[in-house]
């Protein structure tokens, strides 16, 4: 591959027509940073081409191919795709959670049904857990033609997306909808039914495989001197009642004890349940902090009060004495300086640990130290047929991670139950900004969704996002810019001098006639999205 970063250089080294040049142009498909990091592993570029046509059907069935939950991952997802996109360094990133949100959306008000279901293989999964991770699973299972079976210690389905995530985030009806659909492809859910066997279960329901998606139920312990003398929750345990329609009596003064998101959820819900006051004590900076910045940033605007640098040393009541950290190396060292604050309530939100003594007596299932459980690149754990996926495995814990756990081990699932074990296709490489050919330069800042006003959000769990437009939806997916990917705009047929492009007709790009070519490399210098590579011909 000769060098491809100066362009106008590749000119002087093109000599003569046909055979006689010295390189050639060569159609190429890179892969878009989007596509690249996202962690269900979604096609988005696919999709938002066919959004920008106006096409939302079909974006939504590419959007299932990989995610059965747009419109709860529209509304959730941390979208690292859009952390990455290229178009941030034009104007501002394309609001990809948004388009998704709407596409999800719009399923669901309009009937869409997902198609490509495989007729019945007769084979039986029985999956252990219905959050984010064993729904996705159940899905590409039935998708594939397997019976999914859930057994789901809980009376509701979506784990920690419906008890974990406050309802101003995530609106509980199109949770329950997209939930739903899955049921309604043939997905089984056995509601209050905790698995405390597994391999008795298995061979009682004469499963085939198991997949078990527990998720982390408990919230990590910490020894605070007094601690038992102040009314003191855990977060996961506090959300729950809330959710529940249980949430307990809070005094006017609220801390909470953590940094992470799970942190800004607690506090935000209890400014919503009533308390005057609600103040996060984290014993990092906001640079380091575990949490996102717009979540942080959300609480802040919403009147939680953020101090940073603190640890809890001790309890009186509701006198808390904290010490003043400093950060070496970004992490906390103690300085000997304490102060005090007040509060009436402390809210735990120290993360979240997975129980899973249940599978202590199953042979060869190992576990880490912190009780997650061991799998290989295929999911599976050490006992052969039994696959383990999302929070309960060691990793970075959300429910788009979760989600793409349920696909990767339904993958290896059905390898396992057909006997073709399930190969991971190579992927194409990335593409960065800088090897884009922006010939042109368009100023087009993204669509920002509505917001709820902060004056009316104190008071009640209204979602407090909106979603996008159509015509909004179509003007942010046009900013995609295709990186690394042909969407057939024409430069290369339109700037090549010796009409060596010839057009396939819609959706079949182009083709090189070669008797033509010069070799002039016009065509990959016009090509924004470069897609066209510059081969060295022997």
């Amino acid at each position: 591959m000769g060098d491809i970063t100066s362009p106008p250089d590749l000119k002087s080294h093109a000599e003569g027509t046909g055979p006689i040049r010295k390189r050639q142009p060569v159609y190429t498909d890179f892969l878009p940073p989007c596509n690249l990091t996202c962690p269900a592993g979604e096609n988005i570029q696919a999709w938002l081409a066919l959004a920008q046509a106006g096409d939302f059907e079909n974006a939504w069935q590419v959007l299932m191919h990989d995610n059965p939950f747009p419109a709860v991952c529209g509304r959730v997802c941390y979208h690292t795709c859009e952390d990455k996109c290229n178009r941030a360094q034009v104007d501002s990133t394309v609001s990809i959670h948004a388009v998704e949100r709407f596409l999800g959306d719009e399923a669901l008000k309009n009937g869409w049904q997902v198609g490509n279901i495989i007729p019945s293989s007769g084979k039986r999964v029985l999956i252990i857990g219905a959050g984010p991770s064993g729904l996705s699973a159940a899905y590409h299972l039935t998708k594939m033609g397997h019976y999914a079976e859930i057994h789901e210690a809980g009376p509701l389905a979506g784990g920690m997306m419906h008890f974990g995530i406050p309802a101003y985030r995530l609106p509980r009806n199109e949770l329950d909808l997209e939930v739903k659909r899955i049921q309604e492809m043939g997905v089984s859910i056995i509601f209050n039914h905790k698995v405390t066997d597994v391999l008795a279960e298995k061979l009682e329901g004469n499963f085939d495989s198991v997949f078990v998606a527990i998720g982390t139920q408990l919230s990590k312990k910490i020894d605070i001197p007094g601690r038992d003398a102040g009314k003191i929750f855990d977060a996961v345990t506090f959300l729950k009642q809330v959710e529940s329609g249980e949430a307990p009596k809070l005094g006017r003064r609220v801390a909470i004890y953590g940094g992470g998101n799970t942190a800004m959820d607690a506090a935000r819900t209890a400014r919503r349940l009533g308390a005057s006051e609600a103040m996060i004590i984290y014993r990092r900076d906001r640079e380091h902090m575990p949490a996102h910045d717009f979540e942080a940033q959300e609480a802040l605007d919403e009147g939680v009060k953020i101090n940073w640098l603190r640890t809890i040393k001790e309890i009186d009541g509701s006198s808390f004495t904290v010490e003043v950290m400093d950060l070496v190396d970004g992490k906390p060292v103690p300085t000997g300086r304490f102060e005090t604050l007040e509060a009436d309530n402390l809210i735990l939100a120290l993360g979240q640990d997975a129980d899973t003594h249940f599978l202590k007596n199953i042979p060869d299932i190992e576990f880490k130290p912190d009780g997650t459980v061991v799998v290989g690149s295929d999911m599976m754990t050490g006992h052969e047929g039994i696959f383990a996926g999302g929070d309960m495995v060691p990793g970075e814990r959300s429910v788009t991670v979760a989600i793409g756990h349920g696909k990767k081990a339904a993958r290896y699932i059905d390898g396992f139950l057909t006997g073709i074990p399930f190969a991971q296709k190579s992927k194409h490489p990335g593409i960065d900004f800088e090897q884009l050919h922006r010939w042109y330069t368009t100023d087009a800042p993204r669509k920002e969704q509505a917001e709820l006003a902060l004056g009316l959000r104190a008071s009640n769990f209204d979602e407090v996002k909106a979603g996008l437009t159509i015509d909004e939806v179509l003007f942010e997916s046009q900013r995609c810019m295709s990186c690394g990917n042909c969407f057939e705009c024409d430069g290369c047929f339109g700037a090549c001098p010796q009409g060596a492009v010839i057009k396939l007709g819609r959706g079949s790009r182009y083709r090189f006639d070669y008797d033509q070519c010069t070799g002039c490399a016009v065509c990959y210098e016009q090509c924004p999205c470069h897609a066209i590579e510059m081969q060295t011909l022997s």
